[in-house]
């Protein structure tokens, strides 16, 4: 047992090292993170701390938490967003909204969270980040105001949202997905925790940011183009997909079976669309570059290091830990503190095992769903979005002390965690 917690501490050390450094491999452009993790599961293996058939039973399981369904129901649904944002439909969106603000910007802060809340529900928090996150910078620079609050309610925004359904983020699905509910049960308990929570969210942030949102602003707009064939497929396919994801249990078809194959259906018409007009097949090309592949090597390992927990008894020992009090806030509080020492994937995977040992109830993976989602804004390292969203700042110039984030972050996020969790505990 001790070896294996050992080597787990320091895989989940240099993982957050690299995550907060950024490192890669410069030439060829390859994050570390997951190839930190990818050799501590190896060593966790070649050690035999963890027999290598075990490790391959659990990958390939025909269960409802299989990683690999998992990823690639993910990885599907992010490629569906993707598409859309290549085709130019997020950036449009931004661009009336801000324009629909005229010179108000408590306007433009109300407009905005209402638009980012909408989109990161049917789409995913990443994505409303890569976006929203450069065209704000450039707005509010070219509008000489201070962009903090608005960015700042937009990540809050996106990591709040995006657990309202469950596929606005990979945790939401692993965890979900470990006690075998379904889209819609999900549905139905989450919906209101997260407007209840993005509502108290908001609240907090206008009140903090009050006083600067009163100030007039006299924006300069540019007309953003959407390429309109390219929308509508696309659109299309995310509006039919999500449909028939709400209906998988009905229809007894798995989830990451309906995702993929509207994933490969966007593809396939839209290169038969372009071949037929004889233009690049851009859209595709960029989406598919633009897939978060490093999540492959990533979530298999620490599901690999996270197996080896379990075999060895580590994870029991832990969940006697989280015996004590309500297991909504028990997990709840937890789970928020443990995605910012190792990261919320990482987190997810070691709570579902630890929800699984201990006979948790369901009001316990909620709690720790809302723990994957609102830690990502109590620090940088939260998620994996925190650190995106921090580097995009970076190269657009726009200066948030690791400090300023960790205090905006505990303002807003615990009174955010409270009522969420309260609205758990209210539901189930």
């Amino acid at each position: 047992m001790i070896p294996t917690i050992i080597i787990t501490a320091v895989t989940c050390i240099a993982m957050i090292v690299c995550v907060i450094t950024n490192a890669e491999i410069k030439k060829l452009h390859i994050p570390l993170y997951w190839l930190v993790t990818l050799t501590g599961a190896l060593i966790i293996l070649i050690s035999g701390l963890l027999p290598w058939n075990t490790a391959l039973n659990a990958l390939i399981a025909d269960s409802s938490v299989n990683p690999v369904k998992i990823l690639v129901l993910f990885l599907s649904m992010t490629m569906l967003s993707v598409f859309l944002d290549e085709a130019g439909f997020f950036r449009y969106l931004a661009g009336v909204t801000l324009k629909k603000a005229g010179n108000s910007q408590i306007r433009l802060f109300i407009m905005l969270f209402v638009t980012v809340s909408v989109l990161t529900v049917f789409t995913s928090n990443d994505i409303i980040i890569l976006t929203f996150t450069p065209f704000i910078c450039y707005f509010c620079k070219h509008a000489k105001i201070n962009p903090l609050p608005f960015l700042i309610e937009e990540f809050v925004c996106a990591n709040t949202f995006s657990m309202a359904l469950m596929i606005g983020n990979p945790t939401n699905i692993y965890l979900a997905l470990f006690k075998n509910i379904g889209f819609m049960e999900y549905l139905s308990v989450m919906w209101l925790p997260a407007l209840v929570g993005g509502l108290v969210a908001f609240g907090v942030m206008f009140a903090l940011f009050y006083r600067q949102l009163r100030q007039p602003i006299s924006p300069s707009f540019e007309h953003f183009s959407i390429k309109k064939p390219m929308v509508i497929i696309g659109l299309v396919h995310l509006v039919l997909c999500t449909v028939l994801l709400a209906i998988a249990d009905m229809i007894k078809v798995e989830m990451w079976i309906i995702s993929t194959s509207f994933a490969l259906s966007l593809f396939v018409v839209v290169c038969v669309y372009k071949f037929f007009k004889r233009e690049h097949f851009v859209e595709v090309t960029h989406t598919l570059k633009r897939a978060p592949w490093g999540l492959i090597p990533f979530m298999i390992s620490m599901f690999i290091i996270v197996s080896a927990l379990d075999y060895t008894g580590a994870t029991a020992m832990f969940a006697s830990f989280l015996s004590f009090g309500d297991p909504i806030f028990t997990y709840g509080i937890s789970s928020t503190l443990a995605c910012n020492v190792v990261n919320n994937i990482p987190m997810s995977v070691l709570f579902g095992s630890l929800i699984n040992v201990s006979g948790g109830s369901l009001g316990a993976v909620y709690a720790s769903v809302i723990g994957s989602n609102i830690g990502a804004f109590l620090t940088p390292i939260g998620a994996l979005a925190g650190i995106m969203w921090s580097n995009i700042l970076k190269a657009q110039k726009v200066k948030i002390g690791y400090i300023k984030f960790v205090l905006y972050g505990c303002i807003i996020a615990i009174p955010t965690l409270l009522s969420s969790l309260f609205t758990v505990w209210l539901v189930v």
